[in-house]
């Protein structure tokens, strides 16, 4: 009985003593704080829900002007283009028929649908990875390889004043 009871002190004081040792940090370490021990949180995904995406109101905005789009679509290119805002772009106009933009990257397109773009419409061109207001649409026809992100309501002139300067696009809060 005796051994049974001072074995038990022996297990219980070499317990305490490892307990012991490994709160005390040596001095060459350094604490842990719990919450740098914590798993990452979760990254934060765009709401599933239709009208969290459509409806919103990205602002594009030169030296001389704004032109206001209003996404009109529920697509992973969309959610995508969203995602990269704010961001800076350059304008050119393209065969008289829209001012495009190039994207610092391309889009995820998967699952998106084409679209048959009318004059309003902004898009994004899948061969290109560009952004494209049209403003002169006649005669372009549906296409999977051009991609609705919205529609916008300004004129060819008002346009014309998102060139030659940064291009400043985000969502309007």
């Amino acid at each position: 009985m005796i051994r049974r009871v001072a074995a038990g002190l022996g297990v219980a004081l070499t317990a305490t003593l490892l307990v012991s040792c490994a709160a005390t940090a040596s001095p060459d370490s350094s604490p842990v704080s719990p919450a740098a021990s914590a798993p990452p949180a979760p990254a934060q995904t765009p709401s599933t829900q239709p009208d969290a995406v459509v409806g919103t109101v990205v602002r594009l905005t030169s030296d001389r002007t704004t032109v206001d789009v209003t996404v009109g679509e529920d697509s992973p290119a969309v959610r995508d283009f969203l995602s990269m805002l704010p961001l800076s772009l350059a304008f050119e106009d393209l065969s008289g028929r829209e001012k495009i933009a190039d994207l610092p990257r391309e889009l995820n397109i998967e699952g998106s649908p084409g679209s048959d773009p009318e004059d309003g419409d902004l898009i994004y061109f899948t061969p290109w990875g560009n952004l494209g207001f049209y403003y002169d649409a006649e005669g372009i026809e549906y296409s999977d390889a051009t991609l609705h992100i919205g529609t916008y309501n300004a004129t060819a002139d008002q346009l014309a004043l998102l060139e030659g300067s940064p291009v400043t696009i985000e969502i309007v809060e």
